[in-house]
């Protein structure tokens, strides 16, 4: 019996340092965006808010959809709350940069910026998974040959 070694598929460093770094940027232009807004101090404390709001649910919405990819683990009732927080969260921060009183330039940046933020967070999430994906398989890998390991000493013994 030939064995073949396991090859556990990892995302390349530059890879991992790429997204990091768009990210990184997404942030910080949002951010910028939002700190140099003009206006009311309401409409830019609501943005930040929506920033924030559309943030957290898209990271929520990709755990969950990775988490229900082969078979549902999830309630449908989590799943509603999931899809409709991040629809909420969208419709909201899209209302708020519609009726802002500012110069069109200004809506198109902040909506590039937001809609950029909101790719970046799907593609980190889905890296951090696929890293913690390739850790377990890893370990278990581990395990089977320490097991392997140990049952081979038990019968040469």
């Amino acid at each position: 019996m030939t064995s073949h070694p396991a090859r556990i598929q990892r995302d390349t460093k530059a890879w991992r340092l790429q997204v990091w770094i768009s990210f990184g940027i997404s942030v910080a232009l949002c951010a910028i965006g939002l700190a140099w807004l003009p206006g009311a101090d309401l409409d830019r404390a609501f943005m930040v808010m929506g920033y924030v709001f559309c943030l957290s649910t898209a990271f929520a919405l990709s755990k969950y959809i990775r988490d229900n990819q082969g078979t549902r683990s999830d309630t449908p009732m989590w799943g509603l709350v999931v899809w409709a927080g991040f629809g909420l969260a969208m419709a909201l921060t899209a209302w708020g940069l519609w009726r802002m009183e500012i110069q069109p330039v200004w809506k198109a940046y902040l909506l590039v910026c937001w809609l950029y933020l909101i790719s970046n967070v799907f593609t980190l999430a889905k890296m951090l998974r696929d890293a913690h994906e390739a850790d377990l398989a890893d370990a278990r890998l581990q395990g089977r040959r320490e097991a392997h390991r140990d049952a081979a000493g038990l019968v040469t013994e």
